[in-house]
């Protein structure tokens, strides 16, 4: 039995903080405790709170990696501008992150099917209720050891089209990780486990029929045996550092890749056809997991068999093997000593 996603944290977490004056100090480690905050926080009233998720994996000679640390920084320093808050220096971010590790190492046993969850997160921490930005700020990496996302095993799962909610709007935050992108989709995915369902699919903010993502991960569609199709990048849904992974994955296989939007109807009615014979989400939490029937209102429709599929398979076990160290060629390990 495998640890609940994101409740196993460990000992220690790394802190710097920024100001205008003094820019931002050194991240200092330290053990993991509670934080002495002012109830008129900034971040805490108006929301000016970003985050980031990578993972460090035991490697086949016992050390332990970091999975493409700089992709994720540089993607916490879009998630700050789009907010208005000072980018951490990716120097920093990679610094705090072989702290955590470093320190927590012990903590990850070499079971493969484990790993170590990163957690950087940056808030607004003026006390003020004026609606204004912070000049001052606090980043902190924790971590915590972590299972497959959902539950043991690699089974598919059943999924929830959401027609009522939209996740993110053109010229949004959908494109970032932010705080304030995450609460609103709660109410979808309580939605969702009532019908029986473990993920929401999110639709288009406009027309309400294009797929764009899955809960919080990119979603990919297998046509044939040779096509990868992903939404592209629309500026309403995340960058995915797994999704960016894949699809180099992908066409290092031989396989063509497509960005093409798809709508619901039309996933349906490939999958009813047979063209489509294949579906799975992908992020840093969920890796590769694979989607094996849709419900859409009263319509029901599996995809392939209703079971992770052949290229499915291989790209997730692909994927794993380099998060171990397994398979060379790619400069996406950071290891830490």
């Amino acid at each position: 039995m495998y640890p609940v996603h994101g409740e196993l944290f460990t000992h220690h977490m790394s802190l710097a903080t920024w100001s205008e004056q003094d820019g931002w100090t050194r991240p200092v480690l330290g053990p993991r405790r509670d934080l002495v905050t002012d109830p008129g926080l900034i971040g805490l009233h108006y929301g000016q709170v970003i985050f980031e998720g990578l993972k460090a994996h035991r490697q086949a000679d016992g050390s332990i990696a970091i999975f493409r640390p700089l992709e994720h920084g540089r993607r916490f320093q879009r998630s700050a501008r789009r907010l208005a808050m000072p980018e951490l220096p990716e120097e920093l971010f990679i610094a705090a992150a072989e702290q955590v590790v470093a320190a927590d190492d012990r903590e990850l046993s070499d079971d493969p099917d484990l790993s170590l969850y990163l957690r950087p997160l940056m808030f607004a921490s003026d006390a003020s209720l004026a609606l204004r930005t912070s000049h001052t700020y606090t980043f902190l990496m924790m971590a915590f050891v972590t299972g497959a996302f959902f539950g043991d095993g690699v089974d598919a799962v059943r999924v929830w089209v959401n027609r009522d909610y939209p996740r993110a709007m053109p010229g949004g935050t959908g494109d970032v990780k932010c705080a304030a992108n995450y609460g609103p989709a709660f109410q979808a995915q309580v939605r969702a486990e009532q019908e029986d369902c473990q993920q929401v699919v999110w639709l288009d903010a406009v027309e309400r029929r294009w797929v764009e993502e899955l809960g919080g991960m990119n979603l990919f569609f297998v046509r044939g045996e040779d096509e990868l199709v992903t939404s592209p990048l629309t500026g309403t849904l995340l960058p995915g550092v797994t999704r960016d992974s894949l699809m180099t994955l992908a066409r290092e296989r031989g396989l063509r890749v497509t960005e093409e939007r798809v709508s619901i109807d039309q996933w349906r009615r490939e999958s009813e056809s047979g063209v489509l014979t294949e579906a799975f989400s992908c992020g840093t939490a969920a890796v590769v997991t694979a989607v094996g029937e849709v419900k859409d209102g009263d319509q029901v429709w599996r995809v392939g068999d209703g079971t992770p599929g052949k290229l499915t398979t291989e790209l997730r076990t692909a994927l794993v093997d380099l998060h171990h160290g397994l398979t060379p060629g790619h400069p996406w390990l950071h290891p830490v000593r």
